[in-house]
């Protein structure tokens, strides 16, 4: 558990854990019979071993964690759903399982805190003037329909648990940046802007990379979309002619595959710029490395988590994992997240786990009061800083595009692969 939470925070959350759990009719599984195992595939950013050990301890289950590359494990856990129990990632993916048979519906009347998941992955939308953002909302494909494909329309079956989620965007070393770029101007252009030329990097994610360097593309003019949640054969043809020119003239110094691998070319000043998920510019930040985390003028790329469950697992196993997906909604694993920049589904909950400058500045988007420590203990945030893109709700009624798995999957596929192998 992180030492920022007090003693007696600790207590209250394991009884109130606990009691919530038997009132729920579930228990923590007795003593001297095994502890089922399970097992947990995703990426770096929620496989922590600190919730590890956490969960461990609060349900008396063994937990192991598989963590790694996003595009990785997704192809992993769509070939064989038997090697895993509980998928974590983000929303793009949940097409992709679903069609391959990876995942089976999860029953909302056995998630406990279901009725205090806010309206962002039911209704699409976090206040009634939020901008819904193109492709895959979370709402339009949550819900799996009586012929099982996934809809919006509420059934009492869900593709996936909601609970972490956030806005990414971009991020840049204040260190080296250029005078002429100016803060109050971020556009997502500058991925593609010539005075970043060689100190670029892009995650290496054909549902998520892909809509970063749109954006990019369509801000500096370059490329015009319909529909940026559904590009066309032809324009996917027109964007990725200009990337591979931009790619062989030296302009991207690298992909990236996970977080930790972001980190270390910022850190190693490989990259000035690059694609970034805000786990990694807390933890530059850390490491007083100044990373400011752009809020693009053109709206954000939107994410949300997605916990699945296996379309293989069954018994004590699969009751075990539906206690994991209970307690990550009850409190303590919310306010854990919200340190590395994260938000969970039912943020009341974890208020009272947060400090009153930790809830001000993650949530409401004010001045930190005093300095803020991350997930990794080390000091994030100092006094006075204040969030780009401000509250919870100014930063997703400004969404421009979700990670998406679009009509044009498969093509767009073969041609990520042809630019970062050209």
């Amino acid at each position: 558990m992180s030492k920022y939470v007090a003693s007696t925070g600790r207590r209250r959350f394991i009884a109130g854990t606990l009691t919530t759990l038997a009132t729920a009719g579930v228990t923590p599984f007795a003593i001297g019979k095994e502890k089922p195992l399970v097992r947990v595939m995703g990426t770096h950013v929620t496989l922590q071993e600190a919730l590890r050990q956490q969960a461990m301890q609060d349900l008396g289950i063994r937990l192991s964690f598989s963590p790694g590359g996003s595009a990785s494990v997704l192809q992993k856990a769509s070939m064989n759903p038997a090697g895993f129990d509980l998928y974590e990632q983000w929303s793009n993916s949940i097409n992709v399982l679903w069609r391959a048979g990876a995942i089976a519906p999860i029953d909302v009347k056995r998630l406990t805190y279901w009725d205090e998941i806010n309206s962002l992955s039911k209704t699409g939308k976090i206040t009634a003037s939020a901008r819904t953002g193109a492709g895959d909302a979370p709402h339009k494909i949550i819900n799996v329909q009586p012929d099982h494909t996934l809809g919006s329309r509420q059934t009492g079956y869900i593709s996936f648990l909601p609970y972490v989620h956030n806005v990414d965007s971009f991020g840049y070393n204040l260190d080296v940046l250029d005078p002429s770029f100016k803060p109050e101007q971020e556009s997502w252009g500058w991925l593609l802007d010539s005075r970043f030329s060689g100190h670029v990097a892009i995650v290496n994610d054909p549902t998520i990379g892909l809509f970063d360097l749109a954006l990019a593309a369509q801000a500096k003019g370059f490329v015009k979309f319909n529909d940026i949640g559904s590009i066309t054969h032809q324009e996917l043809d027109e964007l990725f002619k200009l990337l591979i020119e931009l790619k062989q003239s030296d302009h991207f110094a690298g992909f990236w595959n996970s977080v930790p691998e972001s980190v270390q070319f910022m850190r190693s000043r490989r990259v000035h710029i690059e694609s970034m998920f805000s786990p990694a510019v807390s933890a530059l930040n850390g490491q007083n490395i100044p990373v400011r985390f752009a809020a693009p003028q053109e709206g954000y790329r939107g994410w949300h988590g997605v916990m699945c469950l296996s379309s293989k697992t069954t018994g004590r196993v699969r009751d075990a994992a539906y206690d994991y997906m209970n307690w990550w909604l009850s409190g303590w694993p919310g306010a854990f997240i919200a340190r590395q920049g994260y938000y969970i589904s039912n943020p009341q909950r974890s208020a009272q786990y947060l400090s009153e400058a930790e809830w001000n500045y993650w949530y409401k988007g004010l001045p930190a009061s005093e300095p803020l420590r991350g997930t990794d203990g080390n000091i994030s945030v100092q006094q006075g800083e204040q969030r780009t893109g401000g509250s919870y709700e100014d930063r997703f009624s400004n969404v421009a595009v979700w990670n998406t798995v679009m009509p044009t999957y498969e093509y767009s596929l073969q041609k990520w692969y042809e630019f970062i192998t050209s």
